[in-house]
């Protein structure tokens, strides 16, 4: 979630570099398929029963680079999604805002072509003074956007005129989680409305490190987002947090339980992943 302008977008590296840079971060080209043990994945992940991670776009970040990928069970079926930034991502970010305007930087990550995964790309939005609500989300932190829509959809969303009362919009009952309430002023462009929890600890006087919020657009649910701080990520934890997921859903798809944050010491990697996909069906709204 962010209030801001967004003036640079680093989107897909093109051809023979996207090639080079996939090779010098993990040594195999985009679309290769990773062999994994049950004993873990590329994500650090505790998710049981893994064996392959199916290996999506790698992009510069920072003075590092991130990678999307997608890890599948023996059956071939998704059961996790992420993004995994080297240790120098974190590095070389940018620092200041423009003047007048609270400043957000957006990297575009395509994901691999997986059967039944709801989710069409990442766009991790970095904010390095924070957004609004100040007293909340103020802190420097990224946004880490899986979205179920294309790019092109999300360029016809203006939140102007019109569309922001499609950004409004709220979803049929249960399409949004049990007691998620839609955030005043949260609607953007190329993003739509955000829907956050009132329980989560950042309205409870505890300093904000990770959350999760959903967002919508014209009554649909479009994007599932960790939102974590810079500082949580330096702190090299590894924790898989329980999601309060919805009770329907509009397309059949391997949909989240929960999201990791993960940290890989050999590797010197950050990931942020939704995890344990399950495969849900539509479900009438309520």
């Amino acid at each position: 979630m962010t209030h801001a302008i967004r003036n640079l977008r680093l989107r897909r590296v093109p051809g023979l570099v996207r090639v080079l840079v996939s090779l010098a971060f993990l040594g195999l080209p985009t679309g290769q398929v990773l062999a994994q043990s049950s004993a873990g994945t590329l994500a650090g992940a505790s998710t049981a029963a893994l064996d392959q991670t199916v290996l999506g776009e790698v992009i510069p970040f920072g003075a590092g680079t991130a990678r999307s990928w997608v890890t599948l069970d023996d059956r071939g079926a998704p059961v996790a999604v992420g993004i995994t930034l080297t240790e120098a991502a974190l590095h070389g970010l940018p620092t200041e805002a423009t003047p007048g305007l609270i400043w957000m930087v957006e990297y575009i990550l395509d994901l691999p072509d997986v059967p039944s995964l709801p989710f069409d790309h990442v766009g991790v939005n970095w904010n390095p003074r924070g957004h609004a609500p100040d007293g909340i989300y103020g802190a420097p932190h990224f946004d880490f956007h899986f979205y179920t829509i294309r790019p092109e959809d999300r360029r016809r969303i203006t939140a102007r005129g019109d569309d922001l009362e499609r950004c409004r919009k709220a979803p049929a009952a249960g399409l949004v989680p049990d007691g998620f309430v839609f955030a005043p002023d949260s609607e953007e462009p190329g993003m739509g409305g955000h829907w956050v929890d009132p329980a989560s600890h950042e309205f409870h006087g505890s300093p904000f490190t990770s959350t999760f919020i959903y967002g919508t657009h014209d009554g649909a649910v479009i994007f599932w987002e960790p939102m974590i701080t810079k500082a949580y990520l330096e702190t090299k934890s590894d924790v898989t947090v329980p999601l309060r997921v919805p009770q329907g859903y509009a397309h059949a798809g391997y949909y989240p339980t929960s999201y990791g944050v993960h940290y890989d010491a050999a590797r010197k990697e950050h990931t942020v992943a939704l995890e344990g996909l399950a495969l849900r069906q539509p479900v009438a709204a309520r």
